[in-house]
């Protein structure tokens, strides 16, 4: 492991990110986390880990079985605890899919005392109408995008765990109150 980590949602953002010409290794975080089995929140335990597994191979229609996909997790999971002491750079985009990521990516983080995570989170891009994602970026667009990045606080660690722990527990209530605190309610 190199002395930083890019991580990114999916294999096409995190192609355009190697080629992006910045220091360090990139890892595309593969997992739908606002769907199915999720307990416990933050880390996963190896139980967690092969519910996760197999309800995500489920849904490949069998182009991948469970045995795949859990050494697939198990191997992001170990690049992120090799990479917890060193600097780490998440780039997200303001959808879901990556909102839900990366808060369970912050949560995971906060339970192994990272200290040096950056965020880089974009929700629109000029001249890209509609603009969908990272993905649509080229390497030099997202490379221009690296000095936007802000060092994620004790507070939003926080916030990010008690938003990982109600994706997780499916917890409609903690989920509403969160929703209210967005809106600044």
């Amino acid at each position: 492991m190199s002395l930083m980590l890019h991580i990114t949602n999916g294999d096409h953002a995190a192609a355009r990110l190697r080629d992006a010409g910045l220091t360090g290794d990139v890892l595309a975080w593969r997992d739908v986390l606002y769907e199915g089995p999720r307990r416990p929140a933050g880390w996963p335990d190896d139980a967690a880990l092969a519910a996760r597994a197999s309800f995500l191979a489920s849904g490949t229609g069998g182009a991948l079985n469970a045995a795949h996909v859990l050494d697939e997790l198990r191997g992001q999971y170990q690049k992120l605890a090799e990479a917890a002491p060193s600097p780490i750079v998440l780039w997200f985009d303001a959808c879901l899919f990556d909102q839900s990521m990366l808060s369970h990516l912050l949560a995971c983080l906060r339970q192994r005392d990272a200290r040096q995570v950056e965020l880089i989170e974009v929700d629109s891009y000029p001249g890209i109408t509609p603009f969908h994602g990272l993905g649509q970026l080229t390497s030099s667009q997202l490379a221009g995008l690296y000095g936007r990045r802000l060092t994620v606080n004790p507070e939003q660690f926080v916030f990010a765990s008690d938003v990982d722990r109600a994706f997780a527990e499916q917890d409609l209530d903690a989920l509403r109150g969160l929703l209210r605190i967005g809106a600044g309610a």
